[in-house]
């Protein structure tokens, strides 16, 4: 069978591919993969079934390349793609796994930072936060939601100098809350910080428990660290997810840390990789 991805629709020009995943839908194109378009906008709108509309019917197993989705929305997009007879590749359960820091947190357990987290709704307010944050040590603490934080609000609504200090703490939750509104991921999380050497961070791609792809994080595009990953992989065959990422960057003590796992379908492609050398591993259903 033929490697089928769907790309997010390009809002101003429905007939083309988002310009941010142009690069790569060309990539499949040209080595003779077969893509369709979704229309993101309307998928967050809740009319998942305008969304898959251009998806044309009986097209086969897909994976997804594109904007971030809530894992509410995946579930919807691959209901109704299944429906179109158009599985996606990955699971709705297997996404909401990857994509939200507590599905993926203990698996990855003495290699990323200690962590605690609590459901929260849009507006919410957070609470008592004292037993929350009970099982973390002292001192300085990152604040976010199940998937993202506001770390270019660093001072007001992320980083938290002591995590015991619960006034502190909790009006940097609350900040972040509040700038997050309705797009709040899952609830809030509360991570040990840890000092990294400032080198800059390495995505891995994971394919079927193997390391596919070791570049730059899309924030440092220009820099190539090279992480040990003896460690990482049996924690990333442990999870059971078939297409996932993992950012990692070197501790000041020399000991390489993953700070994110993401879901490979809407994890960001660095533009110094060249799409090939990731697409040539997605597997093809026979």
């Amino acid at each position: 069978m033929t490697l089928t991805v769907l790309f997010c629709v390009d809002p101003l020009h429905p007939r083309r591919v988002d310009p941010h995943f142009a690069r790569e839908a060309a990539a499949v194109r040209d080595h003779y993969g077969e893509i369709a378009l979704i229309d993101h906008d309307a998928l967050q709108r809740g009319d998942v079934e305008h969304a898959v509309r251009s998806v044309p019917r009986d097209l086969g197993p897909a994976w997804y390349r594109g904007w971030m989705l809530t894992s509410a929305e995946y579930t919807a997009l691959a209901g109704a793609l299944r429906r179109r007879g158009s599985p996606l590749l990955t699971h709705p359960d297997d996404y909401q796994r990857a994509h939200e820091l507590p599905g993926w947190h203990d698996t990855f357990a003495g290699l990323t930072p200690n962590s605690v987290w609590r459901p929260l709704s849009p507006g919410e307010d957070p609470g008592d936060l004292s037993d929350l944050v009970r099982p973390l040590r002292g001192g300085p603490a990152v604040v976010k939601d199940y998937v993202k934080s506001r770390k270019h609000e660093w001072d007001e609504a992320c980083y938290v100098p002591d995590v015991k200090n619960l006034t502190r703490l909790r009006a940097v939750v609350s900040k972040m809350v509040a700038l997050q509104g309705e797009f709040l991921a899952g609830g809030v999380v509360i991570r040990e910080f840890e000092r990294f050497d400032g080198a800059g961070e390495s995505r891995v791609w994971w394919v079927d428990g193997e390391a596919v792809l070791v570049g730059p994080h899309p924030d440092s595009p220009g820099t190539l660290p090279d992480p040990d990953l003896a460690a990482v992989a049996p924690a990333v065959r442990a999870l059971g997810c078939r297409f996932i990422t993992t950012d990692l960057a070197l501790r000041s003590d020399g000991e390489w840390r993953v700070v994110e796992v993401g879901d490979g379908q809407v994890s960001d492609l660095p533009s110094t990789t060249d799409p090939m050398d990731l697409y040539a591993h997605l597997p093809v259903p026979d």
